[in-house]
């Protein structure tokens, strides 16, 4: 198992090295964006626990957008957030039961484009490993943790496609476990993982 001060030291350098934003359209370049398309600000919370699991989520299967996908705590920017940290960190509390306290921020990602248009902006934080979480049934069907090494292997990863609106897309996948990790979740994942070995 890795250290505490190794665990910090590849996500910092992955957090430095991190230059270019991502998009659910990287793999599909001959997608056509329509030229008034208007991103909404949002925000989401990689947390890391101090002995090295990533935290994600399993959104309920009753949801209209994304049923059943694995996400990360976060979601859209309110008028009332003072910042994009501040909506992570309230989105992870309101989802998971995350204290806004307990999240220590080593720093940021660049944002990622989603086909949803969505600007999502992803803070990385190290947060304490006995945490009990407490997932909001309307939106969180369960809480899951990931080992951080898995999904900083760029081995683990591998590109799948389906057809969407009558299109065949690509995305990431990083599967682990019962999990299908895909999509923006492992776009941005994959991205960290490129950068921490740089």
């Amino acid at each position: 198992m890795q250290s505490l001060d190794d665990l910090k030291k590849s996500l910092r350098r992955g957090i430095k090295n991190a230059s270019k934003s991502s998009s659910d359209f990287d793999l599909n370049p001959s997608v056509m964006l329509s030229d008034g398309r208007i991103l909404k600000p949002a925000a989401v919370l990689i947390a890391v626990t101090e002995d090295g699991q990533l935290i994600l989520t399993k959104r309920a299967a009753h949801l209209k957008h994304h049923p059943g996908q694995i996400a990360f705590a976060g979601g859209r920017k309110d008028d009332s957030d003072c910042d994009l940290f501040h909506t992570a960190l309230r989105e992870a509390e309101e989802e998971i039961g995350l204290n806004p306290e307990s999240a220590k921020i080593l720093g940021q990602l660049p944002c990622h484009d989603t086909i949803t248009n969505y600007s999502v902006t992803p803070f990385v934080a190290m947060v304490p490993a006995d945490l009990t979480f407490k997932p909001e049934p309307g939106e969180v069907e369960e809480v899951f943790t990931v080992p951080l090494r898995h999904v900083l292997t760029l081995e683990n990863y591998r590109i799948e496609n389906r057809y969407w609106c009558g299109q065949k897309r690509f995305y990431y996948v990083v599967p682990y476990g019962p999990y299908y990790i895909w999509g923006a979740t492992a776009c941005i994942l994959r991205a960290m993982a490129e950068a921490s070995i740089k």
